[in-house]
């Protein structure tokens, strides 16, 4: 965890943004984060461990780490921006229409399928990204 903390650290100082108890706690918990939480449950989990912390100084240290590229927004439909940290391998999400809870999940197949549809429409794949929306099978 303390690599992903110097990790998110310095590139808070590469921006120029100082690093205040605030956001080194904020950075502690974005290290510690398995899941994709959005802005408020960021807040909601460093708020107790640095009393007072302003749910804008999340959001502008949010955006300073995007944009040195160490943590990626994720806009699914309909919910809060969410993020996860950038240093993992490439992977889709599910997103389940009834909890919020996010899957990830990685398929050769589909890759491959993907790289498969572009080269026969003439192009190669630079990005992307797939967004299932799910919910549970009932029965």
């Amino acid at each position: 965890m303390q690599d992903q903390t110097d990790r998110l650290t310095r590139a808070l100082r590469a921006a120029g943004v100082r690093i205040t108890r605030q956001r080194a706690v904020l950075l502690d918990v974005l290290a510690e984060t398995e899941d994709h939480p959005d802005a408020v449950e960021l807040h909601r989990r460093a708020e107790p461990r640095v009393p007072g912390l302003s749910l804008s100084t999340v959001y502008r240290t949010l955006s300073a780490l995007e944009e040195q590229g160490v943590i990626q927004r994720h806009q699914f439909e309909g919910a809060p921006a969410r993020f996860e940290r950038a240093e993992s391998a490439h992977h889709d999400h599910m997103i389940d229409v009834e909890t919020g809870e996010v899957v990830e999940f990685r398929s050769d197949r589909i890759e491959e399928l993907q790289a498969r549809i572009a080269t026969e429409l003439g192009y190669e794949i630079v990005h992307h990204r797939m967004e299932l929306y799910v919910r549970k099978r009932r029965g």
